[in-house]
C-alpha cells in the first residue's frame, strides 16, 4: 500500500458523478480508493459502494468503506474505522485476516500501536494541515510520522494535503496520502492523480 489514497467522498461528488469521476483517478494510476459518505442513508450507501467496488476490482485497486463494517462484510472489502480498539478487534475478526482494515489514530502514537496490536492494517494520521474537510481536526506533526516508523504497517497522512506540502511527510515516512478535497476539486483530475504519485517514485 503506497501511493495515492483517493476518499471518494459525498459531500464533494454526487452518486451520479461518482463513478465516472472514480474511473478518471483509476485510469490515472491510484490503486487505492475508500468510499465515504457520512449524509447517506444505508440503501444509497449500499449502492454506490457496489457501484465504485466494481470499477475498482476491473482495475485492480483496494476497496475500502468508511466506518460502515456492515457494509464492509456484505460486500468483501475493506473498512476504514475510528480509533476504537473493540470495533478494530471486531472487524478482524468478522472480516477475516486478509481484509485491509485501517483505523484513524489522529495524534496519537498509542492508538497507533494498540490499533496495530488488535489487527489494523495500516495506521492514518492527520490532520497535517487545514483541512476544509475536518477544520476543527488535531494537529498531527512531522516527528509522529517518524516516530510511528516502529509500528511496521503502513501509514497514511490525512488533512488539507496538497502536492506541493506532502513531499515532507513522503520524506517522513508516510507510505500513502490521503486526500479528498485537492483532489475531486482540481481541474484535471488525471494530473493532479499523476502530481501525487510522482511523490513515491
Amino acid at each position: 500500500m503506497r501511493g495515492l489514497y483517493a476518499i471518494v467522498d459525498g459531500d464533494y461528488l454526487t452518486p451520479a458523478e461518482m463513478p465516472k469521476r472514480l474511473q478518471q483517478v483509476l485510469d490515472a494510476g491510484c490503486r487505492i480508493i475508500q468510499y465515504r459518505d457520512k449524509q447517506a442513508g444505508a440503501s444509497r450507501r449500499y449502492q454506490c459502494a457496489v457501484e465504485l467496488q466494481a470499477l475498482c476490482q476491473r482495475a485492480g485497486a483496494s476497496f475500502i468503506v468508511n466506518d460502515d463494517l456492515e457494509l464492509a462484510q456484505t460486500l468483501n472489502c475493506g473498512v476504514h474505522l475510528g480509533s476504537d480498539d473493540s470495533d478494530i478487534a471486531a472487524a478482524r475478526q468478522l472480516l477475516g485476516n486478509e481484509a485491509i482494515i485501517g483505523a484513524s489514530c489522529y495524534n496519537q502514537l498509542p492508538l497507533a500501536k494498540s490499533a496495530v496490536k488488535n489487527g489494523a492494517s495500516y495506521i492514518a494520521f492527520g490532520a497535517f494541515f487545514n483541512s476544509s474537510t475536518k477544520p476543527d481536526a488535531v494537529v498531527a506533526s512531522l516527528a509522529l510520522l517518524q516516530q510511528a516508523q516502529s509500528l511496521t504497517c503502513p501509514i497514511v497522512a490525512i488533512g488539507g494535503i496538497t502536492p506541493d506540502n506532502s513531499a515532507a511527510l513522503v520524506a517522513a515516512g508516510a507510505d500513502m496520502l490521503a486526500v479528498i478535497s485537492d483532489l475531486w476539486l482540481a481541474e484535471d483530475l488525471s494530473q493532479q492523480v499523476q502530481r501525487y504519485q510522482q511523490l513515491f517514485i
